[in-house]
């Protein structure tokens, strides 16, 4: 009998399985893929490792600028696909070394609920019941698609697939211009890839600052990126010459179309209705203190949780919560106000907290006060001057968020995380003093004159 069976082995999955050894818990993991889920094999290291190459290749194009003659760079695409490769089976034997440290079980198979524990099917050695006093779902997600986009890994491809084009697509269209759109339009276009994105909603990163989406959006169509926003497209054309894209009167024929227009919650042939757990349009319904569902005992984190972020550092928060509440009794409840977001474009867009129209809606009178990144030295030496640092404040109150738009904006958005989570007021925060020359002084600068002390 275990104390912890839990179904996934993604970022929730096994945060939640290595957070059990503090209580001493005996766990079991059941995972149907390799461990790592989606973030590590095919999401958020993946890509950041594409990411990173483009950025590379976008500094050796610019070495000019900076007083460094080299000839134009190649994109060595097989090469930038081993190394990504490479990072991910890394950190994927690293984790597997850190389970098996914690005396964490793993079993290959997939996991149903089932009473008294976990039903594997699909093992090497047939069907098999794991018994255990607690259940955990962290199945995560997988990609949507739409009306008329059928993935077929060729033409018409999911995130799965474009992490492995095995050779740099030419011509490519993007569907949906969210935060997994963004990242792969920034990566083909620093590299040289005609790229158009459509966006439904009327603009890109929907829910993002608008005054930050701005930045990005000047600096894609520097690149040569074509953006539609406010459109649908109509069913997709394959033809000899590519993949036909339809939008109002008018049409664009690329190599491959990239689908990314979200994910869907891994629910499905888990026993859940069966188990009395509640559903929200697929998502699991839990409570957020203790991320236990409507059955006692069964637990559920990451992705398929209702009404949380799909993010993996999200998850990771998810498994502690409910791994403390099973050994405890006591919930530890994840402070949602306080994650942070990160788009990995370049530049970057990270934020925390209520943008200035969330705000408002919510009824908060605010003050916001921004500083750009151009009258910054460490920006300009660095030679990435377009971005910005906006804080949104209640008045006579506590800074309730914060976005940042720089190179590494990813890096510098946690100072104000602190500060949003600490409800810290401006003129407290401001007392800190940054060091200079660094981008980050644009946040001290932000934040003086949040206080009503700028300086420059």
């Amino acid at each position: 009998m275990y104390d912890v069976a839990i179904i996934g082995g993604g970022p929730g999955g096994y945060a939640s399985a290595l957070y059990a050894h503090n209580f001493g818990l005996s766990v079991v993991l059941v995972e149907k893929d390799e461990i790592g889920g989606t973030c590590l094999l095919r999401g958020c290291i993946p890509a950041k490792s594409w990411l990173q190459s483009a950025e590379v290749f976008d500094t050796v194009r610019r070495a000019a600028e900076f007083g460094v003659d080299t000839s134009e760079p190649t994109m060595n695409w097989p090469v930038a696909l081993a190394r990504k490769q490479q990072v991910v089976d890394g950190l994927v034997r690293g984790l597997g070394g850190l389970l098996k440290a914690r005396n964490v079980e793993i079993v290959n198979g997939y996991g149903h609920l089932a009473d008294g524990g976990v039903e594997v099917t699909g093992a090497e050695e047939g069907s098999r019941l794991l018994e255990a006093r607690n259940v955990i779902i962290a199945t995560g997600s997988v990609p949507r698609s739409i009306p008329g986009y059928a993935i077929d890994g060729q033409r018409i491809v999911s995130s799965d697939h474009a992490l492995d084009w095995a050779a740099q697509p030419r011509r490519v269209a993007v569907i949906g211009g969210g935060v997994i759109g963004c990242e792969f339009v920034s990566l083909l276009s620093d590299v040289g890839s005609e790229v158009y994105v459509f966006e439904a909603l009327d603009q890109i990163l929907p829910g993002t600052d608008p005054d930050a989406v701005k930045v990005l959006e000047r600096a894609f169509k520097k690149k040569g990126v074509k953006i539609r926003t406010g459109t649908m497209v109509g069913a997709a054309q394959i033809t000899d010459e590519g993949v036909s894209v339809p939008f109002g009167d008018e049409a664009v024929t690329v190599d491959v179309v990239l689908v990314a227009v979200g994910r869907a919650p891994v629910t499905d042939d888990l026993g859940l209705e069966a188990a009395g757990i509640g559903l929200d349009r697929g998502y699991i319904t839990a409570d957020l203190a203790t991320m236990q569902t409507l059955r006692p005992g069964v637990y559920a984190v990451g992705d398929v949780v209702a009404g949380t972020p799909q993010l993996a550092h999200a998850g990771f928060a998810e498994g502690i919560a409910a791994i403390t509440h099973i050994a405890t009794g006591e919930a530890a409840p994840v402070d949602y106000r306080a994650i942070p977001l990160v788009v990995y474009t370049h530049p970057e867009i990270a934020s925390v907290g209520m943008t200035e129209a969330q705000a408002t809606v919510a009824g908060r009178k605010v003050k916001v006060t921004s500083h750009g990144l151009r009258g910054v030295g460490r920006a300009q030496i660095q030679g990435h001057v377009d971005g910005t640092v906006k804080i949104v404040a209640e008045e006579d109150g506590p800074i309730l968020g914060a976005t940042v738009v720089a190179q590494g904006a990813g890096e510098m958005i946690h100072e104000l995380m602190y500060a949003v989570g600490w409800e810290a007021l401006p003129q407290e925060a401001a007392r800190f003093i940054h060091a200079h020359p660094t981008v980050s002084e644009a946040i001290g600068e932000s934040l003086l004159a949040a206080a009503g002390t700028s300086l420059h």
